[in-house]
Protein backbone atom coordinates (compact mmCIF):
# COMPACT_ATOMS: atom_id res chain seq x y z
CA UNK A 1 0.00 0.00 0.00
CA UNK A 2 1.28 3.47 -0.96
CA UNK A 3 2.78 5.21 1.92
CA UNK A 4 2.69 2.05 4.59
CA UNK A 5 4.52 4.03 6.82
CA UNK A 6 2.12 6.27 7.13
CA UNK A 7 -1.11 3.91 7.40
CA UNK A 8 0.71 2.01 10.30
CA UNK A 9 -0.19 4.73 12.66
CA UNK A 10 -3.76 4.36 14.19
CA UNK A 11 -4.01 8.18 15.40
CA UNK A 12 -2.21 11.03 12.93
CA UNK A 13 -2.57 14.42 14.25
CA UNK A 14 -1.97 17.63 12.76
CA UNK A 15 -2.37 20.99 14.14
CA UNK A 16 -2.63 24.52 12.93
CA UNK A 17 -4.13 27.52 10.11
CA UNK A 18 -6.48 26.94 7.47
CA UNK A 19 -4.34 27.21 4.23
CA UNK A 20 -0.97 25.05 5.32
CA UNK A 21 -2.72 22.45 7.95
CA UNK A 22 -5.84 21.99 4.80
CA UNK A 23 -2.59 21.12 2.45
CA UNK A 24 -1.60 18.53 5.13
CA UNK A 25 -5.08 17.22 5.73
CA UNK A 26 -6.03 16.72 2.14
CA UNK A 27 -2.28 15.04 1.59
CA UNK A 28 -2.79 12.87 4.20
CA UNK A 29 -6.70 11.43 3.75
CA UNK A 30 -6.10 8.55 2.40
CA UNK A 31 -5.77 7.74 6.68
CA UNK A 32 -9.64 8.45 6.77
CA UNK A 33 -10.66 8.54 10.05
CA UNK A 34 -7.55 7.93 11.35
CA UNK A 35 -6.36 11.09 10.68
CA UNK A 36 -7.85 14.70 12.66
CA UNK A 37 -7.08 18.40 12.65
CA UNK A 38 -7.07 20.85 15.07
CA UNK A 39 -7.53 23.94 13.80
CA UNK A 40 -6.36 27.56 14.98
CA UNK A 41 -9.44 29.56 15.85
CA UNK A 42 -8.13 33.21 16.51
CA UNK A 43 -8.50 34.45 12.77
CA UNK A 44 -10.22 38.05 13.38
CA UNK A 45 -10.24 39.08 9.57
CA UNK A 46 -12.15 39.24 6.67
CA UNK A 47 -15.47 37.42 6.21
CA UNK A 48 -14.67 35.24 9.73
CA UNK A 49 -13.53 38.67 11.32
CA UNK A 50 -16.88 40.32 10.45
CA UNK A 51 -18.96 37.53 11.68
CA UNK A 52 -16.81 37.30 14.68
CA UNK A 53 -17.45 41.10 15.37
CA UNK A 54 -21.23 40.87 15.29
CA UNK A 55 -22.03 37.89 16.58
CA UNK A 56 -19.34 36.45 18.82
CA UNK A 57 -18.51 33.50 17.34
CA UNK A 58 -15.33 31.50 17.15
CA UNK A 59 -13.59 32.10 13.84
CA UNK A 60 -14.70 29.34 10.50
CA UNK A 61 -12.84 30.95 8.04
CA UNK A 62 -10.02 28.11 8.94
CA UNK A 63 -11.89 25.63 9.76
CA UNK A 64 -13.62 26.08 6.95
CA UNK A 65 -10.68 26.29 4.56
CA UNK A 66 -9.81 22.74 5.90
CA UNK A 67 -13.35 21.25 5.32
CA UNK A 68 -13.34 22.83 1.49
CA UNK A 69 -9.77 21.63 1.26
CA UNK A 70 -10.91 17.62 2.39
CA UNK A 71 -13.45 17.78 0.14
CA UNK A 72 -11.60 16.16 -2.92
CA UNK A 73 -14.63 15.47 -5.19
CA UNK A 74 -16.14 18.53 -6.71
CA UNK A 75 -20.09 18.69 -6.13
CA UNK A 76 -22.97 21.32 -5.85
CA UNK A 77 -22.21 21.13 -2.34
CA UNK A 78 -18.38 21.82 -1.73
CA UNK A 79 -19.27 24.69 -4.74
CA UNK A 80 -21.98 26.46 -2.50
CA UNK A 81 -19.38 25.56 0.64
CA UNK A 82 -16.89 28.40 -0.97
CA UNK A 83 -18.76 29.83 -2.35
CA UNK A 84 -18.13 33.93 -1.96
CA UNK A 85 -20.55 36.92 -2.31
CA UNK A 86 -19.82 39.94 -4.77
CA UNK A 87 -21.60 43.51 -5.36
CA UNK A 88 -21.59 45.98 -2.34
CA UNK A 89 -24.59 44.94 -0.08
CA UNK A 90 -24.34 42.92 3.24
CA UNK A 91 -23.07 40.14 1.97
CA UNK A 92 -20.42 41.14 -0.27
CA UNK A 93 -17.05 39.37 1.13
CA UNK A 94 -18.41 36.78 3.01
CA UNK A 95 -17.92 33.28 2.35
CA UNK A 96 -21.27 31.07 2.14
CA UNK A 97 -19.55 27.97 3.93
CA UNK A 98 -18.77 30.96 6.88
CA UNK A 99 -22.53 31.63 7.03
CA UNK A 100 -23.42 27.79 7.02
CA UNK A 101 -21.26 26.92 9.68
CA UNK A 102 -22.55 29.86 11.98
CA UNK A 103 -26.04 28.62 10.99
CA UNK A 104 -25.28 25.42 11.70
CA UNK A 105 -23.19 26.28 15.00
CA UNK A 106 -26.78 28.30 16.13
CA UNK A 107 -28.88 25.49 15.74
CA UNK A 108 -26.48 23.09 17.65
CA UNK A 109 -25.31 22.86 21.04
CA UNK A 110 -21.40 22.95 20.49
CA UNK A 111 -19.44 24.33 17.55
CA UNK A 112 -17.83 20.73 16.99
CA UNK A 113 -21.27 19.49 16.12
CA UNK A 114 -21.86 22.17 13.07
CA UNK A 115 -18.73 21.24 11.84
CA UNK A 116 -19.69 17.16 12.19
CA UNK A 117 -22.59 18.24 10.33
CA UNK A 118 -20.62 19.74 6.94
CA UNK A 119 -18.52 17.04 7.06
CA UNK A 120 -21.05 14.23 6.66
CA UNK A 121 -22.97 16.70 4.46
CA UNK A 122 -19.61 16.75 2.22
CA UNK A 123 -18.60 12.95 2.61
CA UNK A 124 -14.81 13.99 5.03
CA UNK A 125 -13.94 10.79 7.03
CA UNK A 126 -11.22 13.02 8.41
CA UNK A 127 -11.97 14.09 12.00
CA UNK A 128 -11.81 18.21 11.90
CA UNK A 129 -11.95 19.92 15.56
CA UNK A 130 -11.86 23.86 16.66
CA UNK A 131 -8.84 24.21 19.02
CA UNK A 132 -11.56 25.74 21.37
CA UNK A 133 -15.29 26.40 20.88
CA UNK A 134 -15.34 29.74 23.09
CA UNK A 135 -14.65 32.94 20.92
CA UNK A 136 -10.71 34.57 21.90
CA UNK A 137 -8.40 36.67 20.13
CA UNK A 138 -4.71 35.94 19.99
CA UNK A 139 -2.50 38.90 21.51
CA UNK A 140 1.19 40.09 21.07
CA UNK A 141 3.17 41.51 23.54
CA UNK A 142 5.82 43.96 22.78
CA UNK A 143 9.51 44.24 24.72
CA UNK A 144 7.71 47.86 25.42
CA UNK A 145 5.23 45.98 27.18
CA UNK A 146 2.74 47.25 24.63
CA UNK A 147 0.04 44.30 23.38
CA UNK A 148 -1.09 43.83 19.90
CA UNK A 149 -4.63 42.89 19.80
CA UNK A 150 -6.03 40.41 17.17
CA UNK A 151 -4.43 37.88 14.76
CA UNK A 152 -4.47 40.55 11.53
CA UNK A 153 -2.13 43.11 14.07
CA UNK A 154 0.05 40.89 14.49
CA UNK A 155 0.80 39.65 11.66
CA UNK A 156 1.31 43.33 10.68
CA UNK A 157 4.13 43.79 13.05
CA UNK A 158 7.21 44.82 12.33
CA UNK A 159 9.17 43.33 15.11
CA UNK A 160 8.91 40.16 16.44
CA UNK A 161 6.91 39.78 19.52
CA UNK A 162 8.30 38.88 22.94
CA UNK A 163 5.30 36.66 24.08
CA UNK A 164 1.79 35.72 23.06
CA UNK A 165 -1.20 35.04 24.92
CA UNK A 166 -5.31 34.51 23.97
CA UNK A 167 -7.49 36.56 25.58
CA UNK A 168 -9.96 35.89 27.19
CA UNK A 169 -8.33 32.64 27.96
CA UNK A 170 -10.16 29.81 27.12
CA UNK A 171 -10.15 26.26 27.32
CA UNK A 172 -9.19 23.75 24.46
CA UNK A 173 -12.18 21.62 22.92
CA UNK A 174 -11.59 18.25 24.60
CA UNK A 175 -11.40 15.81 21.87
CA UNK A 176 -8.96 18.18 20.73
CA UNK A 177 -6.91 17.30 23.78
CA UNK A 178 -7.96 13.30 23.96
CA UNK A 179 -6.76 13.45 19.83
CA UNK A 180 -2.84 14.88 20.72
CA UNK A 181 -2.99 12.65 23.77
CA UNK A 182 -3.53 9.22 22.06
CA UNK A 183 -1.97 10.11 19.14
CA UNK A 184 0.83 8.17 17.52
CA UNK A 185 1.84 10.97 14.90
CA UNK A 186 1.36 14.74 15.48
CA UNK A 187 2.10 17.34 13.01
CA UNK A 188 2.99 20.60 13.16
CA UNK A 189 2.42 23.49 10.56
CA UNK A 190 2.87 24.38 7.88
CA UNK A 191 1.57 28.24 8.11
CA UNK A 192 2.09 31.31 9.60
CA UNK A 193 4.26 30.56 13.36
CA UNK A 194 2.76 33.25 15.25
CA UNK A 195 -1.04 33.08 13.85
CA UNK A 196 -1.37 29.29 12.62
CA UNK A 197 0.54 27.33 14.64
CA UNK A 198 0.97 28.95 17.87
CA UNK A 199 -2.45 29.27 19.44
CA UNK A 200 -3.48 26.36 19.99
CA UNK A 201 -0.44 25.51 21.63
CA UNK A 202 -1.36 28.46 24.27
CA UNK A 203 -4.09 26.86 25.44
CA UNK A 204 -2.73 25.00 28.87
CA UNK A 205 -5.10 22.05 28.76
CA UNK A 206 -4.46 21.06 25.47
CA UNK A 207 -0.14 21.86 25.89
CA UNK A 208 -0.40 19.51 28.89
CA UNK A 209 -1.88 16.77 26.47
CA UNK A 210 0.26 17.35 23.74
CA UNK A 211 3.35 17.08 26.41
CA UNK A 212 2.02 13.61 27.65
CA UNK A 213 1.90 12.73 24.31
CA UNK A 214 3.77 9.87 23.68
CA UNK A 215 3.90 10.85 19.89
CA UNK A 216 6.58 11.61 17.49
CA UNK A 217 6.50 15.33 16.50
CA UNK A 218 7.02 16.79 13.46
CA UNK A 219 7.31 20.36 12.21
CA UNK A 220 7.09 21.14 8.52
CA UNK A 221 8.85 24.48 7.56
CA UNK A 222 7.00 26.76 5.28
CA UNK A 223 8.05 27.05 1.47
CA UNK A 224 7.94 30.54 1.04
CA UNK A 225 8.95 33.66 3.51
CA UNK A 226 5.81 34.18 5.59
CA UNK A 227 5.02 37.95 5.46
CA UNK A 228 4.68 38.51 9.29
CA UNK A 229 6.86 39.48 11.93
CA UNK A 230 8.34 35.96 12.49
CA UNK A 231 9.33 35.85 8.84
CA UNK A 232 13.29 36.02 10.22
CA UNK A 233 12.48 33.76 12.63
CA UNK A 234 15.42 30.60 11.79
CA UNK A 235 14.12 26.86 12.69
CA UNK A 236 15.94 26.65 15.55
CA UNK A 237 14.29 29.84 16.76
CA UNK A 238 10.71 28.24 15.63
CA UNK A 239 11.08 24.83 17.78
CA UNK A 240 12.62 26.84 20.71
CA UNK A 241 9.24 29.39 21.19
CA UNK A 242 7.11 26.11 20.88
CA UNK A 243 9.13 24.07 23.57
CA UNK A 244 9.27 27.48 25.80
CA UNK A 245 5.52 27.71 25.63
CA UNK A 246 5.32 24.19 26.35
CA UNK A 247 7.33 24.05 28.76
CA UNK A 248 9.02 20.56 27.04
CA UNK A 249 10.65 19.31 24.06
CA UNK A 250 8.25 17.45 21.76
CA UNK A 251 9.61 18.25 17.91
CA UNK A 252 11.28 15.52 17.28
CA UNK A 253 11.86 16.12 13.61
CA UNK A 254 11.64 19.17 10.69
CA UNK A 255 10.98 18.30 7.47
CA UNK A 256 12.32 21.39 4.77
CA UNK A 257 12.23 21.95 1.55
CA UNK A 258 15.70 21.56 -0.47
CA UNK A 259 16.23 20.96 -4.39
CA UNK A 260 18.20 18.13 -3.10
CA UNK A 261 17.36 15.26 -0.84
CA UNK A 262 19.79 15.29 2.17
CA UNK A 263 19.32 15.25 6.36
CA UNK A 264 21.39 17.68 8.77
CA UNK A 265 20.67 16.56 12.13
CA UNK A 266 16.92 16.43 12.59
CA UNK A 267 16.24 18.38 9.71
CA UNK A 268 14.88 16.53 7.01
CA UNK A 269 15.54 18.42 3.35
CA UNK A 270 13.72 17.18 0.31
CA UNK A 271 11.88 18.53 -2.67
CA UNK A 272 8.63 19.70 -1.79
CA UNK A 273 7.16 22.31 -4.36
CA UNK A 274 4.06 21.77 -6.26
CA UNK A 275 5.02 22.49 -9.77
CA UNK A 276 1.58 24.09 -10.34
CA UNK A 277 2.52 26.90 -7.07
CA UNK A 278 5.80 27.72 -5.72
CA UNK A 279 3.71 28.63 -2.45
CA UNK A 280 1.85 25.15 -1.92
CA UNK A 281 3.86 21.44 -1.19
CA UNK A 282 3.40 19.01 -3.76
CA UNK A 283 0.79 16.61 -2.11
CA UNK A 284 2.85 13.54 -3.19
CA UNK A 285 5.96 14.81 -2.71
CA UNK A 286 5.09 15.65 1.03
CA UNK A 287 3.57 12.45 1.67
CA UNK A 288 6.15 10.63 0.80
CA UNK A 289 8.66 12.96 2.66
CA UNK A 290 6.60 12.15 5.91
CA UNK A 291 6.58 8.88 4.97
CA UNK A 292 10.48 8.40 4.65
CA UNK A 293 10.43 10.41 8.12
CA UNK A 294 8.54 7.70 10.23
CA UNK A 295 9.68 4.82 8.00
CA UNK A 296 14.09 5.92 9.67
CA UNK A 297 12.03 6.21 13.16
CA UNK A 298 10.83 2.34 13.23
CA UNK A 299 13.63 1.15 11.36
CA UNK A 300 15.78 3.07 14.50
Amino acid sequence: MQYNALNRFDKVVAIGGGHGLGRVLSTLSFLGPKLTGIVATTDNGGSTGRLRQQQDCIAWGDLRNCLSQLASTPSIGSLLFEYRFAGESDLSGHNLGNLMLLALDELCVRPLEAVNIVRQFLNIETLVIPMSEEPTHLVAIQACGNRIFGETSVDEMSEHPMALSLEPVVTATSEACDAVREADLVILGPGSFLTSIMPPLLMPKFAAALAESNAEVILIDNLTREPSSSADFSLTQRVDWCHQVLGVKIIDRILSHSEESYQSGNILYRPLVSKHHKGLHDRKALAQALASIVSDTIAN
